[in-house]
């Protein structure tokens, strides 16, 4: 075996807003680091590009809701070292059917864990947003101050400037094929034949992730790509200043039968963001870049919910993203084991509604490498273990 020093303390691969973050937290730890991407940086290709991503604690689980405040706190103590803004306050609005069960485990899990929230009927709403919001008679909305806006390439930027300013060495185009464990660490090799040693290794490809871990261990995980669309709406004229972020419009998600998301006017001036939480199974590399789902049921959604005031005929602007989807829509956190024991770390199937919490994560995958475990969350919820693996071996 051959047993001369590592390269690099950890490889990290994929230099999305996970594999960005992480290498931020590594080499802040002192690590030397290496942070890999396939395509160029700040690509539109996967799930970490474009304008906004929400962030909200309204969640039925409390292992995430404490995982966005945690966030919170990250968020604003990193944007402040790099010295320019990624994170927008704003409150958040959750709506939908008075016994929806996903509304009802959202107000119970803010209620065990003393966060709090309003409680609101049809015509409070109307009150409270003056009109902006109309919700049927047997909806219900909830009301919280943990909503806001990442500025979403713009996060991913900041992560890799501050990785940069810890020594970390970043590469883009450069595609990983293998990972190899040597013994010693782990040896990753590259499309270009090049090859780059590391004592550990953490993989962060998103929707790429079972092409690579087929390559290099068997393993297949229940991760679905999904090729989703985000839609930006026009305010009627007149109306536009009703529905920004400085005019205290919040955030807001949409259950029921289709479940929404969608966020106050801020990167387009005059639109407004909603999409549907959904999309159509894809090749990463193949992708249709397609019309997306269920576009009739957002244009009533978008004529019903705001009162006219928002043009529904058709969004003005659409973007085409990806989510990894888990069947329990759970992230995957933990090391890919068998030969490779705790020298490779997985961060993957994060589901749709991973970016909010990428500062934490960042720092969950670095203590994985680091301190073998983290005190940050209780991973049995992210475990491979908890799918049905399949292996070659």
């Amino acid at each position: 075996m051959d047993s001369s020093p590592s390269d690099y303390d950890v490889i990290v691969i994929g230099a999305g807003v996970m594999g960005s973050s992480t290498a931020y937290q590594a080499s802040k730890r002192g690590l030397k680091t290496l942070l890999l991407e396939q395509f160029d940086f700040l690509h539109h290709r996967g799930s970490s590009h474009g304008e906004s991503r929400n962030i909200r604690a309204a969640y039925p689980e409390h292992y995430y809701s404490s995982l966005v405040i945690k966030s919170y706190k990250l968020w604003e103590q990193t944007q402040a070292q790099v010295g320019f803004n990624v994170y927008y306050k704003a409150h958040h609005f959750d709506m939908g059917p008075s016994n929806d069960p996903t509304i009802l485990s959202i107000i119970e899990n803010f209620r065990e864990n003393n966060l709090p929230y309003q409680l609101l009927r049809r015509e409070q709403v109307n009150e409270k947003f003056s009109g902006r919001v109309n919700i049927p008679d047997d909806w219900v909305g909830l009301s919280t101050e943990y909503g806001g806006v990442i500025k979403a390439t713009k996060a991913v930027t900041m992560f890799q400037t501050l990785a940069r300013n810890h020594g970390a060495v970043l590469k883009d185009n450069v595609e990983v094929t293998d990972i190899k464990n040597d013994g010693a660490g782990v040896v990753v090799s590259t499309a270009n034949g090049e090859k780059f040693r590391g004592k550990k290794c953490v993989v962060t490809v998103g929707a790429w992730v079972n092409k690579l871990l087929k390559k290099v261990s068997g393993v297949e995980l229940p991760i679905q790509p999904l090729e989703t669309l985000l839609c930006y709406w026009r305010i009627k004229e007149g109306h536009e200043g009703k529905f920004t972020i400085s005019g205290d419009f919040p955030t807001f998600s949409s259950f029921g039968s289709v479940l929404l998301y969608g966020s106050p006017s801020l990167e387009f001036p005059g639109l407004i963001k909603v999409a549907v939480h959904d999309g159509n199974p894809c090749d990463p590399d193949k992708r249709p870049w397609g019309s997306g789902v269920m576009m009739n049921e957002m244009k009533e959604w978008v004529e019903g919910r705001f009162g006219g005031l928002v043009d529904s005929s058709e969004p003005v602007v659409k973007q085409s993203c990806m989510y990894s989807m888990t069947p329990d829509e759970d992230f995957v956190i933990d090391f890919l084991g068998g030969e490779f024991g705790e020298k490779v770390v997985l961060g993957a199937g994060f589901s749709g509604h991973g970016f909010k919490m990428a500062p934490v994560i960042g720092k969950i995958l670095t203590e994985l490498v680091v301190d073998g475990g983290t005190n940050e969350v209780d991973l049995k919820h992210f475990r491979i273990g908890r799918f049905n693996k399949t292996s070659k071996h």
